[in-house]
């Protein structure tokens, strides 16, 4: 008898559900829906977007196991009766960067001492700062939190009928990305928490990897569910030497690694995994939104800005764009702006502007690469996945700046995929997960042009802050 499982994914923009067998992985149905824009979200409206996802899905009455995938590091407060506090704040809200310099210095030892303690140097991403933020801003919201939970949790908490506070779960791989949980320990830094609040409110139980986390109204077993980055690992079946680079709304430089990793830098968050290993990340915030204005600010296709940039040469004849058009994560610039050199006459032309955009783009990706490299991760290829690698010039372009060969899988919802997977390995009660075949893969090789990185690095620090 076919199995089935359904995986999710919470994402800034919208929720996707996709229902596969549990064994074969085989898709059977999916589902969509809509999330609002914003930097700050009422859950309510991920809970709207996960029915109608689900509805569009086909619903969950023939669904053995369901896993929830979702944005990481969104601070979801609760109040004692569970009700949420005040609308949840995104990973992408930067307006926490200076608490984030605050926690920073506030404890012995600094950036160092924070790497050491849970893996990461805390960012205006982080939930972390987030709570710091809170408590200074709003604080009676601060003072009416009793639990803190991330996005996936309170959708998952949601699923299984919103019970008590107590009944709030999480995995290792989201939890990771708090600023308050240590993946080299596996445990919850409490006075972290206080120190960021002045607190400590109830935080989710931090299940295993394959452990349930309660079942639906249906009787679906709800798997532990996990943040998006893992999710998307774990969909892949990334193995080693293989680096994630996802564009969507955020860049990702991700892979999975046998050890923790603690870079005083910050540059590299030393996340964990969904399996039990770990997830040493870069993430910029300026992805395929850079693509986007290009396409706009020209007035053309996406198709037509990937034709304009393979049209003009490697480099743009000199032009640079430096994409902190949202400020930025990695490197930590939360003010600044973007900016664009190298202007002449003979670059003044759509084509070179498009290359420009395609390039600087894949530049900050290719200093994630540089980073992991430089911590002793092994980069035999790039896994390109995301909206943005649905572009020609993305594509071909990418294995240049990289240097190395860039596979691009079939587009699937990776995410949700990973969720699903997920899902499949709680329902079989099996030592390690399924891997699922799913798809072809494309491969894009070509000799790396120093060059274009050179010009980057020239300028990437010329930029300007937001007035």
């Amino acid at each position: 008898m076919t199995r089935l499982v359904a995986g999710v994914d919470s994402s800034t923009q919208s929720c996707k559900v996709v229902v596969r067998d549990a064994d074969t992985g085989a898709l059977v149905r999916t589902g969509s829906a809509p999330h609002p824009d914003g930097t700050e979200v009422d859950p309510a409206a991920w809970e709207d977007a996960l029915d109608r996802a689900l509805a569009a899905a086909g619903g969950l009455d023939d669904v053995a196991a369901i896993g929830v995938g979702a944005q990481q590091h969104g601070m979801v407060c609760l109040d004692d009766a569970g009700s949420v506090v005040r609308p949840a704040l995104l990973w992408n809200d930067t307006r926490s960067a200076q608490a984030a310099a605050d926690l920073v210095a506030e404890l012995p030892g600094g950036a160092a001492e924070w790497a050491r303690a849970v893996g990461s140097v805390p960012v205006a991403s982080f939930t972390v700062t987030k709570l710091r933020w809170l408590a200074e801003q709003e604080p009676a919201a601060a003072t009416r939190t009793a639990a803190v939970c991330l996005p996936h949790d309170w959708l998952t908490w949601r699923l299984a009928g919103a019970g008590s506070l107590e009944a709030l779960a999480t995995d290792r791989g989201d939890a990771s990305g708090t600023g308050y949980w240590s993946p080299s320990s596996g445990e919850y830094r409490p006075d972290l928490v206080k120190l960021a609040l002045g607190t400590l409110p109830h935080l989710p139980s931090v299940r295993g990897p394959a452990a349930p986390a309660g079942e639906t109204s249906t009787g679906a077993v709800l798997a532990p569910g996990t943040g998006d980055n893992a999710a998307a690992a774990l969909g892949l079946a990334a193995g080693p030497g293989d680096v994630v680079v996802s564009i969507g709304t955020s860049g990702v430089v991700s892979a999975v690694a046998a050890h923790p990793s603690a870079d005083p830098t910050g540059t590299i968050a030393g996340f964990a995994d969904a399996t039990g290993a770990f997830l040493p990340l870069v993430c910029t915030l300026n992805a395929a939104r850079v693509l986007d204005s290009a396409a706009r600010v020209l007035s053309v296709s996406h198709g037509e800005l990937a034709r304009l940039a393979l049209s003009a040469p490697a480099g743009a004849g000199g032009l640079v764009l430096v994409p902190y058009l949202e400020g930025e994560r990695t490197p930590n610039r939360p003010d600044a702006t973007g900016a664009l050199h190298g202007l002449q006459l003979a670059t003044m032309s759509p084509a070179h502007l498009a290359r420009a955009a395609v390039e600087g783009l894949l530049c900050g990706l290719a200093d994630g690469i540089d980073a992991l490299t430089a911590a002793g991760i092994d980069v035999r290829r790039v896994l390109l996945v995301g909206g943005g690698a649905r572009s020609e010039a993305v594509r071909r372009i990418a294995p240049l700046v990289f240097g190395v060969p860039v596979a691009v899988p079939e587009p699937s919802e990776y995410v949700a995929d990973g969720a699903a997977v997920q899902a499949a390995w709680v329902l079989s009660g099996a030592s390690e997960p399924p891997v699922w075949r799913i798809g072809a893969t494309d491969t894009y090789e070509g000799d790396a042009d120093p060059t274009v990185r050179e010009r980057y690095a020239e300028v990437r620090d010329l930029i300007s802050r937001r007035p």
